[in-house]
């Protein structure tokens, strides 16, 4: 089974062109809808979007296929994409519907649908769903938009949510927020100043194009720069969906995801609820990790790069724990998706009740030097196919005789070849990044 539009992550690519165009979405919607009936005689989906421009016509798309098989949505306006997967799970929706491109420049958008149990859908369905808008779409469309009509009350009842699993008061903490002018522009002031918190607020003025633009989690220099110049506690960035969050500490260090594993494993373990001591990571987390984790007793379960992955893996295991390097992390007892606000409530609560800083916190994590380039390639051929990569890939294993790791995948939403090599010496890891992905241009550009 091979999708040809959803990824890792939903569909994604450039707002308009093929498969984002207005007769391609409102197709998924009706595919989509087609699939709620089949579910539920009187179906309703809810639908949200992050702050990009094209944000409203994609969703008015969506909403018009639905309609043409009778199934009502409801609009959620400008939310999280974990707010989002909140709302369908605890609502009466069939499914969620999210619009957003995450992390990638305002010219991008995508399409996230979550099931009624807030998990992204099996890649069978999506399969199912992608094959009946096909079919939809070689048949002839009419791509109506519906008028949509944003209910203020649900990212309240999201927000609401957040703030029930805390009793912890945030007062005196001075925190610097970077929203990366994207979806928690307003929710993730609102959060942490209900709490108490003394909160300084960048990159929160959302214009349609300015998303992730040079701020947020991708590019923590202006976070960095309003920590140190404020002498902030810490800091936090989200990316555009906020469904990540990258942390600095106060000295200006970064604090990855990682970072957040280690410090929330050791946090849930002392308090007895790190369900078989065992946290679910992603193949690019650092090899420093697992040795942290290991020296605490608790064990790491690697799976293939995706939130959904690691979710998929913590369902099977039992784990309540588990994300990636990236910032995704999944707290299971809340939530069923990556979720940034919920990461940056738990990190600054383990700040509080320690009476420890961020560098404090993270201090015994080495970090093995890791590079990761990205190779644009105008194909993908299985990589046992191409014979340099193959024989740079078992060159570098060989002199790292265990002691590293190497990783090359294709990405799940981009045309690229991702080189990920990980080892105790940086002169090693940067010659074999440079190797193996010269010789994957040689082959795929």
């Amino acid at each position: 089974m091979a999708k040809e539009l959803f990824g890792t992550d939903g569909i994604r690519g450039v707002a308009g062109a093929y498969p984002l165009d207005p007769v391609t979405v409102h197709a998924i919607g009706a595919a989509l809808g087609k699939d709620a009936v089949r579910q539920d005689p009187q179906p309703e989906i809810v639908i949200g979007m992050d702050t990009r421009e094209s944000g409203p016509w994609l969703a008015s798309q969506v909403a018009g296929g639905l309609e043409t098989q009778g199934v009502r949505s409801r609009f959620a306006g400008v939310i999280t994409t974990p707010g989002l997967a909140y709302l369908t799970r605890t609502g009466p929706f069939v499914a969620g519907v999210m619009i957003s491109a995450s992390h990638n420049p305002y010219q991008d958008n995508g399409i996230k649908v979550f099931g009624h149990s807030g998990f992204k859908l099996p890649d069978e369905e999506e399969h199912q769903i992608e094959q009946e808008g096909f079919r939809l779409l070689t048949a002839g469309l009419d791509p109506r938009a519906s008028a949509l009509t944003a209910d203020p009350a649900l990212d309240g009842q999201y927000l609401e949510n957040l703030l029930s699993t805390t009793s912890i008061s945030f007062q005196g903490v001075r925190p610097v927020l970077d929203c990366g002018n994207g979806a928690a522009f307003r929710l993730a002031p609102d959060l942490f100043g209900h709490l108490g918190a003394e909160v300084h607020t960048i990159c929160a003025e959302p214009n349609g194009r300015n998303i992730n633009q040079g701020c947020g989690a991708l590019h923590l220099e202006p976070l960095q720069r309003a920590v140190r110049d404020r002498g902030a506690d810490f800091g936090v960035a989200f990316d555009g969906d906020a469904d990540r969050a990258i942390f600095v500490a106060r000295s200006g260090k970064l604090v990855d995801g990682d970072a957040v594993l280690l410090m929330a494993a050791r946090d849930l373990k002392s308090a007895g609820r790190l369900a078989g001591n065992l946290v679910v990571a992603t193949v690019m987390s650092n090899l420093g990790l697992e040795k942290a984790l290991e020296r605490e007793g608790i064990r790491l379960l690697r799976t293939p790069v995706g939130d959904k992955y690691v979710l998929e893996e913590m369902v099977r295991t039992g784990a309540v724990l588990g994300g990636e390097q990236s910032g995704h992390v999944i707290f299971r007892q809340h939530a069923t998706t990556g979720d940034g606000l919920l990461t940056a409530l738990r990190v600054f609560e383990i700040a509080v009740k320690s009476g420890k800083g961020l560098d404090e916190l993270t201090a015994d994590l080495e970090i093995y030097p890791q590079r990761l380039k990205n190779v644009r390639v105008s194909r993908r051929k299985p990589l046992d196919e191409l014979p340099e990569v193959v024989r740079q890939i078992k060159d570098c294993e060989a002199e790292f005789a265990g002691a590293g790791r190497v990783l090359v995948r294709f990405s799940g939403t981009e045309p690229l070849a991702r080189v990920m090599v990980e080892g105790p010496n940086l002169e090693q890891v940067e010659r074999f990044t440079s190797r193996i992905a010269g010789a994957i241009e040689r082959e795929l550009s």
